[in-house]
């Protein structure tokens, strides 16, 4: 397992941007305090979606922060990414690992305890439950809430103690501070970074908080 750390995950998408250059989005983030990114698009073709994963690849270079693609393996192979984020509908995270190899980072979203069961636990690096509060950057009929979050991520821990787990869906500045205590290694964010107005002040202020729940 990779060591990853993923307490605060900044997800860059087209359709919650305000419009601006994702590259820029990403590298602002990452220069204030979000520990990993990842390259989330669900509009464009493939072509397009190379070309910008490469460019926020290219942005994110000094930084030391990782880019992660969503759900597409070849994008990853494709734009030598650092890893992936699989769904439950992707490809299986076994097959992704014998495409990218030992060193890719390799993430899995669980939205259930059956999910959580079922993980190829031996294969990732981090997950992240949810949705855990409504949100309208994702189609998540059902939210899991903090107690649903922390019954699903004791199952994951149960088998494996270091795997990180984090939260995902409707977190912002209100919220955070309940997750961490709850014991959450992490928190993926869209909205609440990347629809802000100042993103670097967003980035550092949901980071203070963070650092403040975890003292």
């Amino acid at each position: 397992m990779n060591l990853v750390d993923v307490s605060l995950y900044g997800i860059v998408d087209p359709n919650r941007s305000l419009g601006r250059p994702l590259p820029e989005l990403a590298k602002e983030a990452a220069e204030n305090g979000a520990t990993l990114i990842q390259y989330r698009d669900k509009q464009n073709d493939i072509r397009t979606m190379i070309d910008m994963a490469r460019d926020i690849k290219l942005a994110l270079e000094g930084t030391g922060v990782p880019l992660i693609i969503n759900d597409r393996v070849d994008i990853t192979l494709a734009a030598k990414a650092d890893g992936v984020h699989l769904g439950q509908e992707d490809m299986k995270a076994e097959d992704a690992r014998q495409l990218l190899g030992k060193k890719a980072i390799i993430g899995l979203s669980i939205k259930t305890p059956e999910h959580a069961n079922q993980a190829p636990i031996e294969v990732l690096d981090y997950a992240f439950v949810g949705g855990v509060f409504e949100t309208l950057s994702k189609d998540n009929p059902v939210s899991v809430g903090i107690d649903g979050w922390t019954k699903i991520a004791q199952l994951l821990k149960s088998r494996q103690p270091n795997l990180p787990v984090g939260a995902i869906a409707g977190i912002n500045e209100s919220n955070i501070g309940q997750l961490f205590e709850a014991g959450c290694d992490g928190v993926a964010m869209i909205s609440a970074l990347f629809m802000a107005e100042d993103v670097g002040k967003a980035t550092r202020d949901l980071k203070a908080l963070i650092e403040k729940a975890g003292q």
